[in-house]
């Protein structure tokens, strides 16, 4: 594991890679507005892929670099994660563009234009808690390039059944909530609940080239 800072319009970056020992692809995955890239399915991720070729990279958004408690404006978000891309594609891989919740709206907003091989969204934050009419479907369906969605079954921001149809493939996660987290009446527990998670993620990117 190693830590770059790179320097973004934004202000800095920060990058923690965790390398595959044969790589065939990057997943770049950043945080959402509330948590950093210690957030379970990211630190379960970065855990389990290297394994199956694909070297992992958590991005820190410049604010929470700064030690901010609040996001940034969506723009200000892309302009991040735009400053880090040339870091990302260094190692001269195709990358999945990827995060949970804010950070899978920038990569699906961001995905086209950078060259993304495909998106993963963890979380995908479809409109804000008891809003669904403030949606943003949109985001998500003009991503333009295949597209993974990991959604808990009781996630305030949108559960799975309010998906829209077309150009993504979804994955739920029983019960879970926006952070993945299970209660303890769940058929699962918070290890399987993970499981589910990663074992998508790998059985996806084995069909990406």
């Amino acid at each position: 594991m190693t830590t770059e800072t790179i320097t973004t319009d934004a202000g800095d970056a920060r990058v923690t890679w965790h390398p595959a020992a044969k790589p065939r692809l990057v997943l770049a995955a950043s945080h959402g507005a509330g948590g950093g890239i210690e957030a379970r399915d990211l630190a379960a991720l970065a855990a389990v892929l290297p394994a199956h070729g694909v070297t992992v990279a958590l991005v820190e958004q410049p604010w929470r670099v700064a030690g901010k408690k609040v996001a940034p404006a969506p723009k200000t978000l892309d302009t991040g994660w735009r400053g880090v891309w040339p870091a990302l594609t260094a190692p001269g891989l195709p990358v999945i563009s990827g995060g949970r919740s804010a950070g899978a709206r920038v990569a699906c907003r961001t995905a086209r234009e950078l060259g993304a091989r495909a998106v993963l969204a963890l979380s995908f934050p479809l409109h804000p808690p008891g809003r669904p009419e403030k949606s943003r479907a949109r985001e998500l369906l003009d991503a333009g390039v295949p597209t993974l969605v990991v959604q808990g079954g009781n996630d305030p921001f949108g559960k799975p059944a309010e998906f829209p149809e077309g150009g993504h493939e979804l994955v739920e996660v029983a019960q879970a909530d926006h952070g993945f987290a299970v209660p303890k009446r769940a058929g699962l527990t918070q290890e399987e609940a993970l499981r589910v998670i990663t074992d998508a993620v790998v059985r996806w990117t084995a069909a990406l080239h």
